[in-house]
């Protein structure tokens, strides 16, 4: 086992896989890798079908955990991911919710079981390279940071994977997008309301970012699999992208190498720079 190509992408919620790294499980899988996603909670606090938030009446916590977990396998068919592996905490919510405040969010979750338990899924798959967010970057969800914080103690306990790399996306993409999305008469988010921490954060990530992946060979497959998670996208700004747009802001994955073992020099446009020769010889 120790000698198969392995990706391993730690992610907090079911749909995450598809958004930030859908593209690169995808081109790795059509490469005969095998890919492993790790799923730390069920997404009780996503919308259900029908649109009905948390707090409002018609919302089932443990009703829309069902959906969005069956919504994921349904992705990670279109992704071809090897193993779907569920760590069944429960959704912390928004930064902003007092949800996160329960003691069953998995926020508050101890580092130490969490860590032990993406440590052991190491230890069974043995990757050679684990994905996770970046803990230090613009998007502060509670679930985001412990996910990545726990993915990255378990890597170093391991000691196991080559490479370690956190998510990332390029201001630049998103406002290519943006821009392309209010022509078409979409309301988007104003990004120009940013403060000016979370600005900095945004564009200290871009500075961070090491790698950049090519998907458009696969781009069809991640947004199917982000349309797999239709409960969380009903009249979603994303099902109106114009494609040319599309292919230009989504036709690339980004991420930042917070840990090599191989020597590969950056800028990569390979997670697997390095390691097919070492796998090779």
């Amino acid at each position: 086992m120790a000698d198969t190509l392995t990706l391993m992408a730690v992610h907090a919620h079911p749909d995450d896989e598809s958004s930030s790294t859908g593209g690169v499980l995808a081109k790795y899988a059509g490469e005969g890798i095998r890919t492993v996603v790790v799923t730390c909670t069920n997404g009780e606090f996503g919308d259900t079908p029908a649109g009905v938030k948390p707090g409002q009446d018609g919302h089932e916590e443990q009703a829309v955990a069902q959906i969005r977990l069956a919504e994921l396998t349904e992705a990670c068919k279109h992704l071809a991911v090897t193993d779907l592996e569920l760590l069944g905490y429960h959704d912390s919510g928004m930064p902003d919710w007092e949800y996160k405040d329960r003691p069953d969010a998995f926020c508050n979750a101890p580092q130490e079981e969490v860590a032990a338990r993406i440590g052991g899924l190491i230890e069974r798959f043995r990757p050679q390279v684990v994905i996770t967010y970046d803990d230090k970057g613009p998007y502060q969800h509670p679930d985001h940071l412990h996910a990545s914080r726990c993915a990255q103690a378990a890597v170093a306990a391991t000691g196991i994977p080559a490479k370690l790399y956190l998510t990332a996306m390029r201001r630049s993409d998103w406002r290519k997008l943006w821009e392309a999305l209010r022509e078409a008469g979409v309301e988007v988010p104003d990004v120009s309301r940013f403060d000016e921490q979370t600005r900095q954060q945004v564009e200290e990530a871009e500075r961070r970012i090491t790698t950049n992946v090519d998907i458009r060979p696969v781009l069809e497959r991640k947004r199917a699999a982000l349309l797999s998670h239709a409960s969380q996208i009903r009249d979603s700004w994303f099902a109106k992208i114009p494609p040319e747009v599309g292919e230009q802001v989504f036709g690339r994955e980004s991420f930042i190498r917070a840990m090599d073992r191989t020597g590969t020099p950056v800028p990569e446009d390979d997670l697997f720079a390095g390691i097919r020769v070492l796998s090779a010889g």
